[in-house]
């Protein structure tokens, strides 16, 4: 399997896109990217947000398992990738192109290790 980006979803519309995704797409997961800290410890200001969807997917889809996946350094990695394919610095410097390639990676990387 291979990861590819998707449309990037803005916080608030996040509960909507969802619903509308995992009723029309056959999922058996979601996983999800989890900005730790760079010490490893939880991030408290993303966590209200992180449980709010996790209890949603539970709530609605609740044969859907839901991994939560450390994604430090994926902006990093995301960035090289994007000066690696040769696209030009106007685009790469646009963050949803940059969050995307990083959802990709972290997908990417979840698959890889469930082989």
């Amino acid at each position: 399997m291979i990861a590819s980006p998707r449309e990037t979803v803005e916080t608030s519309q996040i509960e909507k896109f969802l619903e509308k995704f995992l009723q029309q797409e056959p999922v058996e997961a979601v996983v999800l990217g989890y900005p730790a800290k760079s010490d490893g410890n939880v991030n408290e200001d993303v966590e209200g947000i992180y449980q709010k969807i996790i209890r949603f997917i539970q709530r609605k889809f609740p044969s859907v398992a839901i991994h939560r996946i450390d994604e430090r350094f994926t902006s990093k990695l995301a960035q090289r990738a994007l000066v690696e394919s040769g696209m030009k610095k106007k685009d790469r410097q646009k963050k949803e192109i940059l969050d995307q390639v990083s959802a990709a990676i972290i997908l990417q990387d979840f698959l890889e290790t469930r082989r």
